[in-house]
């Protein structure tokens, strides 16, 4: 059997990182990895996010029906204190983050790691983003929680969704915030011998 290099899976089932890499040319299966977050621990939220990343990437990478492909793993924290925020566990936690990031800056953390089946090899790192949070006020956040967005995604805020006005700016890649950091992709991609052009569909 010959490995296809085009074929690219993502390991995630985050409608976000799926756009991303659609809008970049990239026409990519999702098979979700089913690694239980909970169990993965790290000293700082930067090398939390990549062993994330690094273990879904993994694990979808040792299924038969990844043989031949890139899968790409990626997982997202948001750092502020010094701790690592993933998806809040329900409404009244995402409401207490709200309360606390507002007016704030945060670091939003995303591992990536792109595993090469054929090869055998994979290359990772974590890409940094630096988010500056607006004073929304407390009826804002009650509307917003009430949306259910913030239950679904890292850090309770998205840059793409209803928390965008929330969000004074950044510095930094903007995808990596939304999920993807499509330079540093790019970059792993390189490290592994292959083109991201060669991937368009």
């Amino acid at each position: 059997m010959t490995a296809d290099p085009r074929r690219v899976v993502l390991a995630s089932a985050s409608p976000a990182r799926l756009n991303l890499l659609r809008q970049a040319g990239l026409a990519p299966e999702v098979i979700v990895s089913g690694v239980d977050e909970d169990k993965t621990h790290a000293p700082t939220p930067a090398e939390l996010a990549l062993a994330l990343a690094e273990a879904k990437a993994a694990h979808v990478a040792a299924r038969p029906e990844a043989f031949g492909a890139l899968v790409i793993g990626c997982d997202s924290v948001l750092e502020l204190d010094k701790q690592a925020l993933g998806k809040p566990a329900d409404a009244a936690e995402a409401t207490a983050r709200w309360k606390a990031m507002r007016g704030r800056v945060g670091i939003l953390q995303t591992g990536h790691c792109v595993y090469d089946t054929a090869a055998k090899r994979f290359e990772s790192a974590t890409a940094s983003t630096v988010v500056r949070f607006g004073e929304p006020t407390d009826e804002e956040i009650a509307a917003y929680v009430a949306s259910g967005e913030p239950l679904h995604v890292a850090g309770a805020f998205t840059l793409d969704g209803r928390s965008a006005p929330f969000i004074d700016g950044i510095e930094g890649d903007p995808g990596n915030v939304i999920g993807l950091s499509l330079p540093l992709l790019r970059t792993l991609l390189g490290k592994l011998g292959v083109k991201i052009t060669d991937l368009w569909a």
